[in-house]
């Protein structure tokens, strides 16, 4: 028997559509690249958005095609967000930190019709223009008194196409399985492929995110995606915020802690959300100039695991609370958010930081599991890790314009490429990236566990474990560390740190020091580049 409720879709456009009836004074500031401060409504947004679908139809932009964005965090962004997805087109965010050659396969690829391109990233795209040859113009996030003198041909001005339309538009209603939105990871072997989002996968996604076990967010929250909106539509933040009514801030090119911390107090800014690597910058701003925050109240985490000494730091010293998540591309991304069950309200303080250090439980929609190298699951115990599977509605099933591959099995299950343990409860934590996990005397260790142990020495900015070839144990672990300037700290203080921190047996053989790391264009630290950087590293007095 069929119910009888009435066949609405899900739809992206429902979403700027409620916020414009019903939260249309609400404001969103933006950081632009042109520097002003911009502040309007999320009516004037929706209003917005409509003018620019009648611009894109003026083009001869049609459901289905997919329009590339490079840009910044911003109301220009935001918009286009909207308009593309809302007419039934596909909104494709390109991460400008990407190389060249993978920015112009990635355009290619998704064969985009229009760019439209913050003013930064001008520059770039005129380095690469000549291999697009199917992208029909370019759109410049600005106005026409900011429009660049450039070599690109068919540049368009954003503003002059938003103005020159009327904002008179009806939202269509079609399949909520059609394709909303589509971004490319940022993998660090091979060609980066393609995560395409639908309208369903994305409203159902924006639900969960924002439950109170998950985000929690209302109408209430102030939200500042610092994660960009070409990583992963900045973990759906522009979409939970309308959605729950939220004001939004948005932070545009500057990323420095100082920058974050004034648009933080600026926008009375309640909820946060970033990497660690953000986060760390934004800790040392606040350290080095006694500041402390007026209304920010929580922060999410996610793209690596945070180490315990920030989450401490947040707590202790701003009275934040660091709340981490874990996702990625393929699963819209969040998938997991580390809240503690009222269970453990009588927990010390110790035993809660290490369930809060872990990634968390999976949101509603999502199932998790763990298998050894044969396949067959493990035990939630929190003890044995193995290959962390998920599944959900907003988990991909296969990549855009791409043969099936290994990473879907036949029984629904998406390998993410991590190494996890799963505990009773369900808390999920990283270990490792099946590709990073060092493997000793037919063991596992941690390299997440040896870096985060690392970074918590106050003298230690960042670290990466990476396994070196060993005669005897197959594989033994290397520190490679950035410390302090003026630090006095040296192999020995920094491995005596570790005691009774780690098991004896994962103690690093050796410790190397340099200035900086490799990075992803996510922020990632690049440990393809660090094994090949040590190849030929050999352990002290180690032969063979």
């Amino acid at each position: 028997m069929r119910g009888l409720m009435m066949d609405k879709p899900l739809l992206i456009s429902s979403l700027i559509q409620h916020a414009e009836d019903y939260h249309g004074a609400t404001e969103i500031v933006s950081r632009t690249v042109e520097g002003p401060i911009h502040t309007y409504t999320y009516a004037e947004a929706a209003k917005r958005a409509r003018q620019l679908v009648n611009a894109l139809v003026s083009l001869g932009v049609r459901p289905g095609d997919r329009i590339g964005t490079l840009a910044w965090n911003g109301y220009r962004h935001f918009e286009t967000y909207y308009a593309v997805s809302g007419m039934g087109a596909v909104c494709h965010t390109i991460n400008p930190r990407l190389f060249p050659p993978q920015i112009s396969y990635i355009i290619n690829h998704a064969e985009d019709t229009y760019l439209f391109v913050d003013l930064t990233f001008i520059p770039l795209l005129e380095g690469i223009r000549e291999s697009l040859a199917k992208v029909k113009g370019v759109v410049v996030l600005t106005d026409r008194d900011h429009m660049p003198p450039s070599k690109l041909p068919n540049l368009l001005c954003y503003e002059d196409l938003v103005h020159g339309h009327s904002d008179r538009y009806e939202w269509p209603e079609f399949d909520e399985w059609t394709a909303s939105s589509l971004c490319y990871t940022s993998g660090t072997t091979g060609n980066p492929k393609g995560v395409l989002y639908c309208h369903r996968s994305t409203v159902l996604h924006s639900f969960s995110i924002s439950m109170p076990d998950a985000l929690s967010l209302s109408s209430r929250d102030t939200v500042m995606p610092v994660v960009p909106m070409f990583h992963v539509n900045a973990w759906g933040l522009p979409y939970a915020a309308p959605m729950t009514g939220a004001k939004l801030v948005f932070p545009g090119a500057k990323m420095d802690g100082a920058s974050l911390y004034e648009l933080m107090e600026l926008g009375g800014v309640t909820v946060s959300a970033g990497v660690p690597t953000i986060w760390a910058g934004l800790i040392r701003h606040m350290q080095d100039n006694g500041k402390r925050f007026s209304t920010l109240n929580r922060t999410i985490v996610g793209g690596s695991a945070a180490p315990r000494a920030m989450i401490e730091t947040f707590q202790d010293e701003f009275g934040v609370e660091l709340v981490h998540a874990w996702g990625m591309t393929e699963t819209s991304p969040i998938g997991a958010v580390s809240r503690l069950m009222p269970r453990m309200d009588g927990l010390s303080d110790d035993e809660k930081m290490v369930v809060r250090a872990k990634q968390g439980r999976p949101i509603y929609g999502v199932r998790m599991t763990i298998a050894d190298d044969e396949g067959k699951p493990l035990p939630r115990d929190g003890v044995a890790f193995g290959h962390l599977k998920v599944s959900g509605p907003w988990v991909c099933a296969q990549y855009y314009n791409e043969p099936p591959g290994p990473a879907h099995d036949d029984e629904g299950w998406f390998s993410t490429g991590d190494v996890a343990t799963i505990d009773a409860d369900g808390y999920m934590q990283i270990t490792d990236r099946s590709k990073d996990v060092i493997k000793s005397g037919g063991e596992w260790i941690s390299s997440i566990e040896l870096e985060n142990t690392a970074v918590a020495h106050p003298d230690v900015i960042e670290a990466a474990a990476i396994g070196i070839a060993h005669p005897k144990w197959d594989e033994r672990p290397l520190l490679v560390v950035v410390r302090r300037p003026e630090s006095g700290l040296d192999r020995e203080a920094l491995l005596a740190f570790f005691e009774g921190r780690i098991a004896k047996w994962w103690l690093p053989d050796d410790v190397v020091f340099v200035d900086e790391l490799p990075h992803t264009a996510t922020g990632k630290l690049l440990k393809t580049k660090l094994r090949e950087q040590f190849r030929d590293y050999r352990f002290p007095g180690v032969t063979g």
